[in-house]
């Protein structure tokens, strides 16, 4: 009787370990644990402005376009990039606090950290066209030209509609030691996501159908931070697909790179 009874408790923590093991499984699946490390090489340096406080970077037909954030300080500009010489620009409402920027279909949208509005522009021009709210803060934005893709500061990730403006799917992005938050400036390329991370010399590598990061980008020491502010950080990724150029900058940073990877054994 003794046995049988030993054997039902056994059986019992069997199914019970069994029932936690699938729970967990479910619930946070079994992650890539190769993350790829990457160093850098810079290729150019470039004369950035160093009032503008980087929010945002884009290149898109030759052209380099930036947004940069700060109460009656934000703007919209394109960019001669060999020069840094501003070649055209618009200004937002003082009340506004720029944030990221993304280029699809001839429009330029444009975030604002907490006002819960984006405004649309003509590329060309610059001119004004939309506008749409949304819930959370506004922090980086970007597309995979199906969807737009944009950052709150939180490790979620939402998907928008290009159309509607409307969000079609999130994601929560992690690598090995669980969620990664405060993402900021972000930049497809090449079927994945590359994002700042606030405050940190770093850029995750993201997988778009899952939030699994793919790889960290180390770029401690880019740019001499002696005589930056405390918030004056690594912010600014654009990729120029035509010739396979990366191009990173900072918040009130005097110049911009263009980079290589380096893997990491």
């Amino acid at each position: 009787m003794k046995k049988l009874h030993t054997a039902a408790i056994l059986t019992a923590t069997i199914i019970l370990a069994t029932s936690l093991i699938v729970y967990v499984w479910l619930n946070h699946p079994p992650v890539d644990t190769a993350i790829q490390q990457y160093t850098y090489n810079i290729v150019n340096t470039y004369p950035h402005d160093k009032n503008a406080f980087t929010q945002g970077l884009a290149y898109d037909n030759g052209n380099l376009y930036e947004g940069t954030g700060l109460n009656s300080y934000s703007t919209l500009r394109r960019v001669e990039l060999e020069t840094g010489t501003v070649l055209q620009i618009h200004t937002l409402e003082d009340q506004y606090f720029g944030e990221g920027i993304a280029i699809l279909n001839n429009k330029i949208i444009q975030l604002t950290w907490q006002s819960h509005k984006a405004f649309i522009y003509d590329k060309e021009t610059f001119n004004p066209i939309d506008e749409f709210t949304y819930p959370t803060e506004g922090w980086g934005i970007t597309h995979d030209n199906k969807s737009l893709i944009m950052s709150d500061g939180t490790a979620t990730l939402h998907f928008l509609d290009p159309d509607t403006y409307q969000e079609t799917n999130t994601i929560e992005v992690h690598d090995n030691n669980g969620l990664v938050t405060q993402l900021n400036e972000l930049e497809y390329i090449n079927g994945t996501i590359y994002a700042n991370i606030w405050t940190q010399e770093k850029i995750a590598i993201i997988n778009p159908q899952n939030g699994q990061i793919k790889a960290w980008i180390n770029l401690t020491g880019i740019t001499q931070t002696e005589n930056l502010d405390a918030n004056d950080v690594l912010n600014g990724i654009a990729y120029d697909p035509n010739q396979n150029r990366l191009f990173i900058t900072g918040k009130l940073w005097s110049q911009l790179y263009q980079i290589t990877l380096i893997p990491r054994e």
